[in-house]
């Protein structure tokens, strides 16, 4: 099998996606703009080849880097760098080399938060009310129905960026004279936590392996209010949740995948609402948390999947594994040796985090885990707490 893996180097941590390929005896195939020698030796030692272009927004060197893997190797299979910045680029490589996995035929719905809006609907789930919105014509006529405050976000979008919380009719005219050249979804905003139903499916698109996470907060207002945020697995999912997100599963026919589903549980009347579909791993430390969380190696286990269609890990959530993220600029109470110090082995991982994360989920990333919530918030007040 020959495996084509875009960007293998980034993030830092999906390595482990092309070492435990090879483990499995699959060509991998890597593919991207960073020198050979800034690899890390272990991804320099799964790779059995490396095909650097200059420019990775050049469709036409891809095509080359593509068609030169094609005749060294034959048949290309797969195409992945599981990253949502990707997701359209590789849809139109697979499409034109005929590999498998979503193609440009299916991208849309995907990355369309207008989309998946209709998807969800389909599949029973509850939605926000809104709709894609031009003028503000058009989203004068939604607030009347839902009123204010609305939220306003890219229709395709990554991790809250663009995204604006409009309180009033000074706020919406301002939004419409400075708002980026695309096109905005506009929705009722729903007071509530955001958790989310995560995941893994084999080829035929059965569910392997599932886990639920909650958030302190929402990553818009993260964002916008440059505050901290942390986040949390579940060991006992709740059965709505669960149910939401088996429904959305079925309905965007996920195979051979990571999943990354994302509702709203409504304040008032503690509801599910869904919220946005990736269909890829959750971002940052995630797939790390699904590990800590249940003693597994995911990467080996989708490694599995991919070349023979099996996953072989037994699970039971034994842990609750969180990651709190510290923004460098911010003030805190304790250090962070006092942070190593006062944590000791519950911190099973902490690491910088990129720049491209870091608005959402900060400059530097901790692990904890524990079979106890009450332990779980303790260490993010700790690790959060003010100076």
């Amino acid at each position: 099998m020959n495996f084509v893996f875009l960007s293998p180097h980034f993030p830092p941590n999906y390595y482990l996606f092309g070492t435990r390929l090879a483990s499995f005896g699959v060509n991998v195939l890597g593919l991207a703009d960073e020198p050979y020698e800034m690899l890390r030796p272990e991804l320099k030692n799964a790779l059995r080849e490396y095909y650097r272009v200059g420019d990775m927004h050049s469709y036409d060197q891809l095509l080359r880097a593509l068609g030169f893997f094609t005749h060294r190797y034959g048949k290309l299979d797969r195409i992945d760098s599981f990253n949502e910045y990707w997701l359209e680029t590789e849809a139109q490589l697979r499409t034109d080399f005929n590999i498998t996995g979503i193609r440009t035929d299916s991208i849309a719905r995907i990355k369309r938060k207008s989309l998946m809006k209709d998807t969800y609907v389909k599949a029973g789930v509850m939605v926000a009310r809104g709709k894609v919105v031009r003028t503000p014509a058009e989203a004068r006529k939604l607030i009347k129905q839902t009123g204010y405050p609305v939220v306003a976000k890219p229709d395709i979008g990554v991790g809250g960026a663009n995204t604006y919380k409009i309180h009033n009719d000074a706020e919406l005219d301002d939004f419409f004279r400075t708002k980026p050249a695309v096109d905005y979804m506009m929705e009722e905003f729903v007071d509530g936590v955001i958790c989310t139903f995560d995941g893994l499916t084999d080829r035929d698109g059965n569910l392997q392996f599932f886990t639920a996470h909650q958030y302190s907060q929402g990553i818009m207002e993260t964002v916008n209010n440059d505050s901290d945020i942390y986040y949390y697995s579940l060991r006992d999912i709740p059965a709505d949740l669960e149910e939401a997100g088996r429904k959305t599963l079925k309905a965007f026919d996920v195979r051979e995948r990571f999943f990354h589903f994302e509702f709203f549980r409504r304040a008032s009347d503690k509801q599910i609402v869904a919220l946005e579909v990736n269909i890829r791993p959750p971002g940052g430390l995630t797939t790390d948390m699904f590990n800590y969380a249940n003693d597994i190696d995911i990467y080996q286990e989708w490694a599995r999947i991919v070349a023979f269609n099996q996953f072989g890990a037994e699970y039971s959530r034994p842990y609750h594994c969180a990651y709190i993220g510290r923004k460098k600029h911010r003030s805190y109470r304790h250090s962070h040796d006092e942070v190593l110090w006062e944590l000791g082995s519950k911190l099973v991982h902490h690491e910088p985090i990129s720049g491209v994360f870091s608005a959402a989920l900060g400059d530097y990333g901790y692990l904890v885990r524990s079979p106890e919530m009450a332990e779980i918030k303790q260490f993010a007040e700790l690790i959060h707490q003010q100076a």
